[in-house]
């Protein structure tokens, strides 16, 4: 029977964790396994125990995101009013949230627009759930009148595609003059906020 190296419950999430945070700063390719478990303070083997390989840790990290995205969302919504203006709200509040605490996750996105196809895959395999979600929730409210007729599919890959941009356009943005620290992303935050229920609001 094989022992881990370590009894400690949460050493899967600190690993996780400080991935998150090495890979969103420095970027995946300059962060090396034994660079990831200095910071957790354990041996490289005991991260090579509950992760395989380097490939095998970013299959990690990319579960763990799409995972607590989900949760994040699905709290957003169970918590705001039968209203798609003030859900929707509610939404775009929750996605940004974590960002603001972690400026990493920006410099993390950036990462995962890098990646393979195979990791891409299993991205979207994460979040696509989400994805459809939205699309069906925008479909009928703007089916029921709620919402101003429009492309379901279209408007939700905008708010992602605004999302992903602060990450991986980050020099476009600066010649606007924005910039992307936690002002920065409060500011964008709600200028979508606005643009959307603009949009969307019931003529």
């Amino acid at each position: 029977m094989n022992i881990p190296p370590t009894s400690n419950p949460s050493t899967r999430e600190r690993i996780l964790a400080a991935s998150v945070d090495l890979f969103g700063r420095r970027g995946v390719d300059a962060v090396s396994l034994d660079e990831i478990a200095r910071v957790v303070g354990v041996r490289k083997q005991t991260v090579l125990y509950w992760f395989a390989s380097k490939d095998a840790l970013i299959d990690g990290v990319l579960e763990t995101v799409a995972a607590e995205l989900f949760v994040v969302i699905d709290a957003a919504v169970r918590a705001a009013p039968d209203d798609p203006l003030e859900r929707i709200d509610a939404v775009v509040r929750a996605v940004f949230r974590p960002a603001v605490r972690r400026p990493a996750l920006l410099g993390l996105v950036r990462e995962l627009s890098r990646l393979d196809v195979a990791h891409a895959d299993r991205l979207r395999v994460g979040i696509q759930p989400l994805v459809d979600r939205a699309v069906r929730y925008l479909g009928d409210e703007m089916d029921a009148g709620r919402l101003r007729r429009g492309n379901p599919g279209l408007i939700a890959a905008l708010g992602y595609a605004t999302v992903t941009g602060i990450a991986t356009e980050p020099e476009a943005l600066r010649t606007v003059g924005w910039t992307a620290d936690a002002s920065g992303l409060r500011s964008l935050r709600d200028e979508l906020r606005s643009f959307l229920r603009a949009a969307l609001a019931p003529l």
